[in-house]
C-alpha cells in the first residue's frame, strides 16, 4: 500500500492522541488515588489551621464552624482536654447533650482514641506538632486518614476523613476516563482523518498542477486562498508556471524563427543554384551561337557578303538578347533588393494605357491582333509611372505572345476595394492550375519550347512581382473562359479617393 501524506497524518496524529489518551488513563491509575490522599491531607492540615486560628477552648463557640466543616468535608472532628478527655465530638452531641453519655460503640471508639493518643501524645509528639496517618479499621473493613496535633490553647485536635471514599471515587474517575478517552479516541480520528484530506488537499492540487508543467500545459493555476506555507507554495508555483510558459513561449517563437531562417535560406540557396543554373542555360545558347559564327568569320567559311552580313546580324542579335537578360537580372535585383525604391507620383491610368498601346500598335497590327480597351471615366493613380509602364509592357507584350487564333487581347480597368486593377486578358490556352504560382518566379516557363521561340527570358513576370510587392499592392492572373487574364492594383489618388 502506497504511504501517502494523507495516510502518514493520520497514523501520527491518531498514534499521538491515543499515546495521550493511554498515558493519562495510566497516570490516573497510578497516581489519582495517591492525588487524592495528597489533597485530603492538605484538606485535614486547612481544617486544623482554620479550627486552631478560631478555637479558644469552648468548642459551643465554634459549633457551627465545626458542624460545616463535618458535613462540607466530610470528616471527623473530636477534641481533647489536656487530659485527653473528650470536650467535642459531633456523635455524642448529638446524642445527649447534657450531661455527655456515651453508648457503647462511642465509648470503645472513643477508647481507642485516647489510647492512641495515650500512645502517640509524647513530648516528642508535643514539640515536632502535626501527625497525620493512614490506619485500616479491620472491623469496619475501611481505611481512613487522620490528623493528630495539639491546638494553640493546650488542647488536642483529632481529624479523621474515610479513605474508602477516595478510592472509590478514583476507581469511578479512572472508568469514566477510559470510557471519554475510547469515545475521545474515536472521535478524534475521525476529526483528524477529514482534517488530513483538508490539509493535503492542496498538496494534491499543486502536484497536479506541477504534473501538468512537466507535460509543458501551463493553463492551470493554484487558487491561493491562505497566506500560509502552502498559500505561499502556491503562489511560488504560479509564479514558475507563468514564468516557464512566458519562458517555452519565446523558445517556441525562436525556435519557429530559427526554421523559417533555416528554411528561407534553404529556399535562398535552392533559388540561387536554380538562378545560377537557369543563366547558364539562357546564356549558354546564345553565347555557343556566337562563338559558332564568330569562328565561321574567322576561317572565312562565307566569302561573299550576304552571308557575312547573316553572321553579322546573328551575332548581334545574340548579343542583343543576352544584353536585354543581363539588364533584366540587374533591374530585378535591384528592385528586390529595395536600390530602385517607387518615386510616387499621380497620373491618370488612361494615359498610361494610351501610352503602352501606342507603343505596342505596330506589333499588335503586325499580327492582326483585335485590341479591346474599354475606356472609362477618368482614374487618377498614385504610384511610380515608369514601373506601372514595365508592369503594363510584359503584360500586353505576354498576351501578344500567348493569343491564340482568334487573335483578342482586351484591356479593361476596374475600382475594388479602394483600388484601382488594370487587367490584361487575351484569348488562349489556360495555364495549368499548378503552375500559376510558380509563373512569377525567375527563369519559370510554362512552354519552354514557345518561350524560346519568341526570345523570352522568363523574368518579365518577376519584374512584375518585384515592382508590385515595392508598391505594397497586389498582382496576379487567372483563367477565365476562352483566355487568361493577368491583373495588377494600384493605389488611388488622394485627390480621387473624394470621389469614390
Amino acid at each position: 500500500m502506497k504511504l501517502t501524506i494523507r495516510l502518514k497524518l493520520f497514523a501520527v496524529t491518531a498514534g499521538l492522541i491515543l499515546f495521550f489518551v493511554s498515558l493519562s488513563w495510566l497516570l490516573n491509575i497510578f497516581f489519582l488515588d495517591k492525588y487524592y490522599l495528597y489533597s485530603k491531607k492538605n484538606t485535614l492540615m486547612d481544617a486544623y489551621s482554620q479550627i486552631n486560628r478560631i478555637y479558644r477552648g469552648d468548642p459551643d463557640d465554634i459549633s457551627l464552624e465545626l458542624e460545616k466543616l463535618e458535613s462540607i468535608k466530610g470528616m471527623r472532628i473530636t477534641i481533647l482536654n489536656k487530659k485527653l478527655e473528650v470536650k467535642y465530638n459531633e456523635r455524642v452531641r448529638e446524642l445527649v447533650p447534657v450531661p455527655r453519655l456515651f453508648r457503647r460503640s462511642d465509648a470503645q471508639e472513643y477508647g481507642e482514641i485516647s489510647g492512641a493518643m495515650g500512645r502517640r501524645f509524647s513530648q516528642d509528639f508535643i514539640k515536632n506538632g502535626v501527625i497525620i496517618e493512614t490506619s485500616r479499621d479491620d472491623r469496619l473493613n475501611a481505611s481512613f486518614i487522620r490528623l493528630f496535633s495539639p491546638l494553640d490553647n493546650g488542647d488536642y485536635i483529632f481529624l479523621s476523613m474515610s479513605v474508602s471514599a477516595i478510592q472509590d471515587s478514583a476507581d469511578i474517575a479512572n472508568k469514566f476516563f477510559l470510557f471519554t478517552g475510547i469515545i475521545t479516541l474515536l472521535a478524534g480520528t475521525v476529526i483528524v482523518f477529514f482534517m488530513t484530506g483538508k490539509f493535503t488537499r492542496p498538496i494534491l492540487e499543486l502536484n497536479k498542477i506541477t504534473k501538468g508543467m512537466t507535460t509543458l500545459d501551463f493553463s492551470r493555476r493554484y487558487p491561493v486562498k491562505s497566506q500560509d506555507e502552502i498559500g505561499q507554495l502556491g503562489e511560488s508555483i504560479n509564479s514558475l508556471s507563468e514564468q516557464l510558459e512566458s519562458s517555452i513561449f519565446e523558445l517556441k517563437e525562436a525556435n519557429q524563427r530559427l526554421t523559417k531562417d533555416i528554411e528561407r535560406e534553404r529556399k535562398i540557396d535552392e533559388m540561387r543554384k536554380e538562378f545560377v543554373s537557369n543563366v547558364s542555360h539562357e546564356l549558354k545558347t546564345p553565347i555557343a551561337i556566337v562563338q559558332g559564327y564568330a569562328e565561321g568569320l574567322k576561317v572565312n567559311v562565307n566569302k561573299d557578303e550576304e552571308n557575312k552580313n547573316f553572321y553579322c546580324n546573328m551575332i548581334i542579335d545574340e548579343a542583343f538578347k543576352m544584353n536585354k537578360l543581363v539588364k533584366q537580372l540587374l533591374e530585378l535585383s535591384k528592385i528586390e533588393s529595395g536600390m530602385l525604391a517607387p518615386e510616387r507620383v499621380d497620373f491618370s491610368i488612361f494615359e498610361l494605357i494610351d501610352l503602352v498601346l501606342v507603343k505596342s500598335s505596330l506589333i499588335i497590327k503586325d499580327k492582326g491582333i483585335e485590341l479591346i480597351f474599354d475606356r472609362q471615366e477618368e482614374l487618377r493613380v498614385n504610384a511610380d509611372f515608369d514601373r506601372c509602364e514595365q508592369i503594363l509592357l510584359n503584360y500586353i507584350n505576354n498576351a501578344v505572345d500567348h493569343v491564340d487564333e482568334k487573335k483578342v487581347i482586351r484591356v479593361t480597368t476596374q475600382v475594388k476595394n479602394r483600388k484601382v486593377r488594370v487587367c490584361v486578358f487575351n484569348s488562349g490556352r489556360h495555364i495549368p492550375d499548378e503552375c500559376i504560382d510558380k509563373i512569377w518566379m525567375s527563369f519559370y516557363k510554362v512552354d519552354k519550347a514557345r518561350t524560346r521561340l519568341y526570345g523570352g527570358t522568363g523574368l518579365g513576370l518577376s519584374i512584375v512581382r518585384a515592382i508590385q510587392e515595392s508598391h505594397g499592392n497586389e498582382y496576379g492572373v487567372k483563367n477565365l473562359e476562352g483566355g487568361v487574364e493577368f491583373w495588377f492594383e494600384l493605389d488611388i489618388s488622394d485627390e480621387h479617393k473624394k470621389y469614390i
